[in-house]
């Protein structure tokens, strides 16, 4: 190819950025103009893709974790051949268009996943790293490769700013992800003005301390990129991180090298006289010369051909290694599994266990059974159990492994498992304590924005951990994690609840599911032995009253239900008509049809009672205005769990004089 045609590709890539904010009126022209060069380099000679077939297993995965950057990557998916037509590019940041102002999975063909939030993208490919290596690690052979790829990423000095990506970046070098190849645009500038201001460290130093192998060049040099990138593929034991020296709005006369190019349209006449210095026509918009469009469209035949042979490896793998090609198979195409016939049921025990320990059985049943299952804890395995019977963890150069221990890193934690979702291979859960799920919650809620499957283990969920006091006592995260959208959050309240909660999770793909379990011991209820379609709609009644015809409603979950329960018995034998409701999930049975709702919480009934260990935030779309919420609107205190309750006013006498209130 010429240099001359090399060059128009490029400014190609910048002009449609170019025209694009400039038509939205809004968006990040900056950092496409420059990052052009290093794009165009890695999408034409080094990605492999295949535009006709976006979900091709072994493709390498492209994220764009500077998402403020999105027309880079919108101008790369049309011009390679991608389902994304001009006019799309046109209709930039417009209402239904599939070139939103940041890139969202499963909106947009070839878009790995939803970035913007800054250092999201960079734990994501993490993620995707390793579960690509585990899979590769599992299924190939000498002979045979059908997990053979690499994961590529442009990430910003923001993204390298933000703290989840030093996290992501420090767990990568340990695990020396050999698969992980980012472009660092390092234009040195963010929207208050130069990164002088702010980040002044020695970035590949930095990166050098985490194990990453590195290097540095003109990011508007093609050969050294060419050959930055290639070196980086020759380096099987670290990941890579390239420093592309680049200057931000690229050729615009007066906006290159400011921050007046970040996040606003260069405008009409910048526009004009930028092309004029790309040597374009100044009054062309969203123009493709014949040639560039020819040459970016070669990767449709390139990533047939990629795919086909792709596909012969998998033959292949088949007829010479069946076993490895079926446990390839079945993280692809997962099979419904019965897990009512796994999961352990229990009978009724007055002294009972934590729902953690339930938990910890569950996953002791299940795991085994999971294809690609990856398991995880921000180093409190002991305490949330989440390792299961003949886990194998992931060790530096071995990924072969079913379990990450991630160190004292929440929030890289739950980006990272939102990257091994992406992928597509495994099935993440990962655990802490209830409290820490502040450190998780931007990646739960991009997990839930995406509609990926991830699960959270939270245990220690209230103040029943007792003596660590305060600091360690969730009181307004139940509240918090109920306030994302499509987040799931289970909280059961005896062993077998939590099994059949952990059915619930299991079964869910749409986003992402919380289990929300104690520490103490809970007595396991002769009434949840059968639990399993009734905690899957959220709320059912656990007691009654005679002829099902209750006069009062009592509402718990989790550990409450206990008290809520002797409340009940009291109130029964007082002859008040009692019913009891265990409501594990909020979102599940706001999800029921009305007329199930309505027989369980019958809209006739104004005497409600709730009673949870935390905030009574929200309690009150189910109590009504003459209902009573029972809780928690202070922190905790230091002490056995047992004196707090009593201290708390969380007590069955509570209950009942809610109950019984005129």
């Amino acid at each position: 190819m010429s240099r001359t045609l090399d060059q128009r590709c490029v400014d190609t890539i910048r002009t449609l950025s170019i025209d694009a904010v400039n038509q939205a009126n809004s968006g990040h022209p900056g950092m496409p103009m420059g990052m052009a060069d290093a794009a165009f380099v890695l999408w034409t000679e080094f990605l492999r893709h295949d535009p006709a077939r976006p979900d091709w297993f072994d493709r390498d995965r492209f994220i764009l974790s500077a998402g403020h950057g999105s027309m880079l990557l919108y101008s790369l998916l049309h011009l390679t051949g991608y389902d994304l037509s001009l006019d799309e590019i046109k209709r930039f940041r417009q209402w239904g268009s599939k070139t939103p102002g940041h890139p969202e999975f499963r909106h947009t063909a070839g878009v790995e996943t939803t970035t913007g939030p800054l250092g999201q993208g960079f734990a994501n490919g993490v993620g995707m790293a390793i579960a690509a290596g585990h899979l590769a690690a599992q299924v190939n052979t000498d002979t045979r490769k059908p997990v053979d790829h690499t994961i590529y990423a442009i990430v910003s000095d923001g993204d390298l700013m933000e703290g989840v990506s030093q996290e992501a970046a420090s767990l990568a070098g340990h695990l020396k992800l050999g698969n992980l190849i980012y472009l660092y645009d390092d234009n040195k500038i963010t929207i208050d003005g130069s990164t002088d201001l702010a980040f002044t460290e020695d970035v590949l130093a930095r990166f050098e301390a985490y194990g990453w192998h590195t290097a540095a060049v003109d990011g508007h040099d093609r050969d050294a990129i060419r050959a930055a990138i290639a070196q980086a593929q020759l380096v099987s034991d670290k990941p890579s991180l390239i420093a592309c020296r680049t200057r931000i709005g690229y050729g615009s006369p007066n906006k290159e090298n400011s921050h007046e190019s970040h996040g606003s349209p260069l405008g009409e006449t910048e526009a004009r006289l930028t092309k004029e210095a790309y040597g374009w026509d100044p009054d062309a918009t969203f123009h493709i010369p014949t040639d560039v469009a020819a040459h970016f469209r070669q990767a449709l035949d390139k990533g047939r051909d990629l795919r086909t042979h792709w596909e012969a490896e998998l033959e292949g793998l088949k007829s010479e290694a069946p076993e490895r090609a079926a446990y390839l198979d079945a993280c692809m195409n997962r099979k419904t599994v019965d897990w009512t016939a796994v999961l352990p049921t229990y009978a009724a025990d007055a002294k009972g266990m934590a729902t953690r320990k339930a938990s910890g059985n569950a996953l002791d049943a299940a795991g085994p059974r999971i294809p690609g299952v990856m398991g995880g804890t921000a180093d409190l395995g002991g305490s949330n159990l989440t390792n299961f019977k003949g886990f194998k963890a992931l060790v530096p150069g071995d990924l072969s492994g079913n379990y990450v221990h991630y160190g004292v890193r929440e929030h890289a934690m739950g980006s990272i498992m939102n990257g091994m979702s992406l992928h597509g291979s495994v099935v993440p859960y990962g655990g802490t304590f209830l409290v820490f799920s502040d450190y998780c919650r931007p990646a739960i809620r991009m997990a839930a924005l995406m509609g990926i499957r991830v699960i959270y283990v939270f245990t220690h969920d209230s103040i029943g951990l007792g003596e660590d006091g305060p600091t360690h006592q969730p009181i307004e995260h139940l509240a918090a994690l109920r306030a994302i959208p499509n987040n799931l959050v289970l909280r059961p309240a005896d062993a077998n609840e939590t099994s059949a909660a952990w059915k619930v999770a299991l079964e869910r793909t749409e986003g992402p599911t919380c289990l929300v379990l104690t520490r103490q011991n809970l007595p396991t209820m002769a009434e949840t032995a059968r639990p399993w379609d009734l905690v899957a709609k959220g709320a059912y009644v656990l007691a009654d009253a005679p002829g099902g015809k209750p006069e009062v409603l009592l509402m718990a979950t989790g550990s409450e239900v206990e008290i809520a329960y002797a409340a009940w018995r009291r109130l029964t034998e007082a002859g008040t008509a009692a019913r009891l409701v265990s409501m594990p999930s909020w979102e599940l049975f706001s999800a029921q049809p009305a007329a199930y709702r309505e027989s369980v919480l019958p809209a006739s009934v104004k005497r409600r009672v709730s009673i949870e260990a935390a905030s009574t935030f929200g309690w009150s779309r189910w109590t009504g205005d003459a209902g009573t919420a029972i809780g928690l609107d202070h922190f905790g205190a230091s002490a056995p769990y047992q004196t707090l309750y009593k201290e708390f006013g969380l007590t069955v006498e509570a209950v009942v004089a809610a109950a019984t209130r005129a």
